[in-house]
């Protein structure tokens, strides 16, 4: 009796409550011989989105000619995108390197909370972005009136919130379930439904409910990039002048990359999710949820940069003014030795 009471300790479930104490992630079941190599592309990746997005939040902070209102929605794109990078890799790299794949309930349940909520945050800046956009273009001569300092603060905060609410949902639906079945999860991460497949409970309102937040969140955004691009197209061809038409072309190109980035891997994951189940292999499914994680915070600051001419200008005015900074600095030192 003592042994069982024991062994129930040690697995982390509460008799009354079902509750586990622990989860096991199992990483890319079916390719666990293959981790290592998989880990290679996904690190190179991981740090590129550090470096990238890091680089990028500096360069808009310092660079007077880049405090505008695109570059503080880029730079607040760049936030959430480094986060949520963050939130996931570091914790595959040690499944995949040492074998760490016991994670707390709780922290799993964070985990989870943090990727969904970062997820929808980063489709919510798309559609800001997208609005910015909207506006430079088709009321140029009003935007530094309606796009003010204050504006874009309450807008990026109604973002963080909206996701806040419509998430914090995901962990109280969660913790509810029963885990009388194992703790093993076939994921590099707390992916929702797949943390709540691990139960043993019914999981209907927990489908209904996330693909109710999808709808809410990735629908709505999509429909607002939807109706603002098909303004901002209407206002370009418009133009008369073929120089003006270009100009406004090259304004939200890179933008329009930012959603193609995210959205495309984001719906391949979803649809994969939901439809291909049977005809997919499940480490197929995985793969895609983690490169639907990674690609943009590592696509999005290489893109823009690339793009857009401020940024790049930027780019080479920092590493001129470290140059020059660095032989002033080499010069005192040979005079101090001459002298």
């Amino acid at each position: 009796m003592a042994l069982e009471f024991t062994e129930a300790i040690r697995s982390g479930a509460n008799s009354s409550s079902l509750t586990p104490g622990f989860f096991i992630l199992n990483g890319v079941p079916g390719l666990e011989a293959a981790h290592i190599w998989i880990s290679l592309p996904f690190c190179l990746m991981y740090i590129i989105a550090l470096v990238g997005n890091v680089g990028l939040i500096y360069l808009i902070s310092h660079e007077e000619a880049l405090h505008q209102p695109m570059y503080y929605f880029l730079a607040l794109l760049a936030s959430t995108d480094v986060t949520l990078c963050t939130t996931t890799v570091p914790n595959m790299l040690c499944i995949f390197w040492f074998n760490l794949k016991e994670i707390d309930f709780n922290a799993c349940l964070v985990q989870m909370f943090f990727v969904h909520m970062l997820t929808g945050m980063e489709s919510g800046v798309l559609m800001l972005m997208a609005l910015d956009r909207y506006v430079a273009i088709c009321y140029p001569l009003r935007y530094t009136t309606i796009l003010t300092n204050p504006v874009i603060t309450k807008a990026g905060l109604a973002t963080f919130l909206r996701s806040v609410i419509l998430i914090i949902p995901f962990t109280f639906l969660t913790k509810r379930l029963p885990y009388c079945q194992g703790h093993l999860i076939p994921h590099t991460y707390c992916d929702h439904m797949s943390v709540a497949e691990a139960s043993c409970g019914n999981v209907k309102i927990n489908a209904i409910y996330g693909l109710l937040a999808a709808i809410l969140i990735g629908g709505f955004d999509m429909f607002c990039i939807s109706v603002s691009y098909t303004m901002i197209l209407r206002t370009v061809v418009s133009l008369s002048s073929v120089d003006a038409r270009h100009k406004a072309f090259g304004t939200y190109t890179s933008h329009l990359d930012a959603i193609v980035i995210t959205y495309v891997p984001a719906l391949f994951s979803i649809f994969t999710h939901h439809f291909g189940r049977k005809s997919i292999p499940h480490h197929v499914h995985i793969l895609i949820a983690n490169v639907y994680l990674i690609c943009p915070p590592t696509l999005n600051p290489i893109v823009c940069g690339i793009k857009t001419k401020q940024i790049c200008d930027g780019v080479i005015k920092l590493f001129l003014q470290r140059e020059r900074c660095h032989r002033y600095k080499t010069e005192s030192i040979i005079n101090i030795k001459n002298k």
